[in-house]
Parts: C-alpha cells; structure tokens; sequence
C-alpha cells in the first residue's frame, strides 16, 4: 500500500512539475506576442499618420485657387 501511495505521489509530483513548465514557457511567449503585438500597434499608427498626411497633402495640391484670389 505505501509503495502504491508513493508511486502515484511521484507521478502526480512529476505532472505538476510537466505543469507548472508549460505554464513557464506559455507564459514567455504570451510576453511576447505582448510585445509584438504593441510594437505592431505603434508602428500602425505611425503608418497611419503618414497616409493621414499624404492624403491632406495630396488634397491640398489638387484644391487651386480660383483665379481671382491669386
């Protein structure tokens, strides 16, 4: 009986342990896809501020004046 109790404490010892190493490495790369996914929403907005001012500008060149306020 106490072998049987000590071999299923050993296995049940040895899960935890498989356990709490996924967890460890799952948690690494959530930290990751972390990081990632804010450097991608930064770099996101800094595109969109760009084609924000290249269509202001490109309005602006189209839009002449009319030949009387020049």
């Amino acid at each position: 009986m106490n072998d049987e109790i000590s071999t299923r404490l050993g296995r049940l010892e040895s899960n935890a342990a498989h356990l709490e190493h996924q967890v460890e490495q799952m948690n690494s790369v959530i930290v990751a896809q972390g990081k990632l996914l804010e450097r991608l929403k930064k770099e996101i907005q800094k595109q969109s501020s760009a084609m924000e001012t290249l269509e202001l500008e490109r309005i602006k060149s189209n839009n002449t004046k009319p030949p009387h306020y020049q």
